[in-house]
């Protein structure tokens, strides 16, 4: 995101140090909102369930430590998705059945990242902060304290909305693989469990293609449904 930034790297170095150290603070603190927002609801739709395993473990919190993966963070970035630690969950503890119980912790995060972006756009739609997106970050060198704010929002809603929609794929282990065994026809669904194992090696796969290709298989398919949230959510293109 910093990369139209690079010209100042040439021209006033001292001025690309502060930009470059505001995005990765501004960065920063949304994609821990965005993480810690996604696993501790996770936590929380489990525990209400019935299952204490993540209440036990720890991750019944909004500390952003407790739910940080060093891969997915970097991965999200670097590329624009990634994830969090997982949340432990036994499904055998949870109400409503373990296929639906784990379809309901599984919705859980990503229902939450839609609902904070949806609330972090209110002041946005309102006008009391001016909207421009976290493509064109500035930091202190554009409105000052305002203009950073308004980065930080952008920042927090791009992040919400990316890891909520990456999430909803049915790919494993992504939680729309779990929604979709919980939702589809029992026959059905067993059937797509079988690919758990490979589901993993799948979805790397498909990563390394985009990153080193210009296929955009993934963001590709992303980038209009984020386009379409980002317009119901905010009223603009994120």
């Amino acid at each position: 995101m910093l990369l139209r930034s690079l010209d100042l790297l040439l021209e006033n170095p001292g001025a690309f140090v502060t930009v470059f150290s505001t995005f990765l603070a501004t960065a920063g603190v949304a994609l821990l909102v965005a993480i810690t927002v996604h696993e501790f609801s996770h936590a929380a739709v489990a525990y209400s369930l019935g299952d204490l395993t993540a209440k036990r473990l720890g991750r019944l919190s909004l500390n952003p430590i407790r739910h940080l993966d060093p891969v997915g963070t970097i991965m999200l970035i670097l590329v624009g998705f990634g994830w969090g630690k997982p949340v432990p969950v036994n499904p055998y503890n949870l109400r409503n059945g373990a296929r639906k119980g784990m379809a309901m912790v599984s919705a859980a995060g990503p229902i939450a990242n839609l609902t904070t972006a949806a609330i972090c756009a209110i002041p946005i739609r309102m006008g009391l902060v001016s909207w421009h997106s976290p493509f064109y970050f500035s930091g202190l060198q554009g409105q000052g304290p305002s203009g950073l704010f308004a980065d930080l929002l952008g920042f927090v809603l791009f992040f919400n909305i990316i890891l909520a929609i990456f999430n909803l794929i049915p790919l494993f282990p992504l939680d729309g693989s779990k929604v979709a065994i919980g939702v589809l026809p029992p026959g059905i669904a067993s059937r797509f469990a079988r690919l758990e194992a490979s589901g993993p090696a799948i979805l790397l796969g498909i990563i390394m293609v985009d990153w080193f290709t210009d296929l955009d298989l993934l963001w590709g398919v992303l980038r209009p449904v984020v386009d379409v949230v980002g317009f119901i959510v905010l009223g603009h293109a994120i």
